[in-house]
């Protein structure tokens, strides 16, 4: 009986075993496509680099100052972010003070009130046993006595406990008003930080803007800025093509060992029926050769009884993704594109129309939606970054790829959010709106991409 009951725990190990080993593998290997994409897009982020003639001094200290604004605002929403999570805390670590202060008060006045209701009735177990009154009486009022006492023990070690718990709640909050107040001075030579960035930057931003007022060929500039972007999305497009490739054969290769690890338990599964099946031959034969040598009343057969159900066993178990999910990662069949009523990446007015002629010469590719600096900047559909970096003329670029070559484009960032190789559902916040890349007004630069070639975002968002 017992051996049966260890077989059926060790069955249900196998299975839990074998989840626990196909998360960790999912997540390994997730972790590993996004280590691989990064540094393909840093080594692309390179090669345009090398690529691009515009070297000047004031466009690269426009880049390094918007750069650091971005670092700096992403570690100060880290920094807000802990300082909520530290507050709420604090607020907990305080509530539960009252209610251990509330509860030693309780329990202060219920000793009180023991002490004084015995002094005031005068027993003591000398007085009992001096009072010369009948031995019953005193053995009632000794039991009494001995009850109260350990009525008060007990309410002694009931205080000494609410007293040892305030005191770890007031260490605790000292703990967390300490790291408070250190997280408050981070904040605050943080935003001295961004401030002396952001003086750097008007700086840069003031000479970008003299030099282009000198130039007399606007047009050329924007379709070399065009012809930028236009060979990033071009790279971006093949190593995309070819992360997805590398995913496929992953893929491939995993439902491949799956068949070979199905085909040998099934094989398995063979062998062990064929040997039980031998094995009860082997018995029925005994046992009709021991019944031929020694013949007795036939006993009608009795089922073997089943072994006792374990309970709490499988109803109870939880597979591991279930206590630890899965970090969000690409869907097994990839991304699904877009699809046309998308949300607006940031509620603002529309400035230009696209495939209609700029001033400065050229045809708009994408939209502006005019918003104030710091608004959150929201993907359009669920993919995964492939492009988080500073190019010229679009300032802090961010490109998600939502897949069937799809590609969705947020320029002009004061701050990017996400890094290459992140996944992002529809909704999230991937960047905030800046004035970056030489702009004057904030707002978000705004482009969707098929197959490398732009199309029209107004039919594609919702109105």
């Amino acid at each position: 009986m017992w051996r049966a009951g260890l077989a059926f725990v060790l069955c249900l190990m196998g299975p839990l075993a074998q989840a626990e080993s196909s998360l960790q593998a999912r997540q390994q290997r997730a972790q590993q496509d996004r280590t691989a994409l990064r540094s393909q897009i840093d080594a692309l982020q390179k090669r345009i680099e090398a690529t691009q003639s515009d070297k000047a001094d004031a466009t690269a200290a426009l880049q390094a100052s918007e750069q650091a604004i971005s670092d700096i605002t992403r570690r100060l929403a880290d920094l807000q972010q802990r300082d909520e999570a530290l507050r709420a805390s604090l607020q907990q670590l305080k509530t539960a003070e009252a209610q251990q202060t509330t509860a030693l008060q309780r329990q202060q006045k219920a000793l009180a009130d023991q002490l004084r209701a015995q002094y005031a009735s005068g027993l003591s177990p000398w007085a009992a046993l001096l009072s010369g009154r009948d031995p019953q009486a005193i053995g009632r009022e000794l039991a009494y006595l001995s009850y109260v006492a350990r009525a008060r023990t007990q309410a002694l070690d009931d205080l000494k406990q609410t007293l040892d718990k305030l005191d770890r709640l007031h260490q605790q909050t000292d703990t967390q008003q300490k790291e408070l107040s250190a997280l408050v001075a981070d904040r605050q030579a943080e935003k001295k930080d961004l401030q002396a960035q952001q003086d750097a930057h008007r700086k840069a931003l003031a000479q970008v803007q003299s030099r282009l007022q000198g130039e007399t060929r606007q047009a050329e500039s924007l379709h070399d800025r065009e012809a930028r972007l236009g060979t990033l999305i071009q790279g971006l497009d093949a190593e995309i093509a070819q992360a997805e490739a590398r995913r496929q054969a992953a893929l491939k290769a995993e439902a491949e060992r799956k068949a070979r690890e199905r085909a040998e338990q099934a094989r398995q599964a063979r062998q062990r029926r064929a040997k039980a099946a031998e094995e009860a031959r082997r018995i029925r034969e005994r046992a009709e050769q021991a019944q031929a040598e020694h013949p007795a009343p036939a006993a009608p057969a009795q089922p073997p009884s089943p072994p006792p159900a374990q309970s709490g066993a499988a109803p109870s178990a939880q597979p591991p993704e279930a206590a630890h999910p899965p970090e969000r990662s690409v869907p097994p069949g990839g991304f699904a594109g877009l699809k046309k009523g998308l949300p607006r990446p940031v509620a603002g007015d529309v400035q230009g129309r696209f495939g209609t002629q700029r001033p400065e010469g050229g045809v708009w590719r994408g939209i502006v939606l005019r918003a104030a600096t710091g608004t959150p900047v929201r993907a359009v559909a669920a993919g995964r970054v492939v492009y988080a970096h500073w190019l010229g003329g679009f300032g802090n670029l961010l490109i998600i790829d939502h897949g069937h070559q799809y590609l969705s484009i947020y320029a002009y960032n004061q701050a990017l959010l996400k890094q290459v190789g992140d996944v992002v559902a529809q909704g999230d916040v991937v960047a905030r709106v800046g004035a970056t890349g030489g702009q004057v007004e904030p707002g978000l630069y705004f482009e969707l991409r098929h197959q490398g070639a732009p199309i029209n975002p107004e039919v594609w968002l919702r109105p």
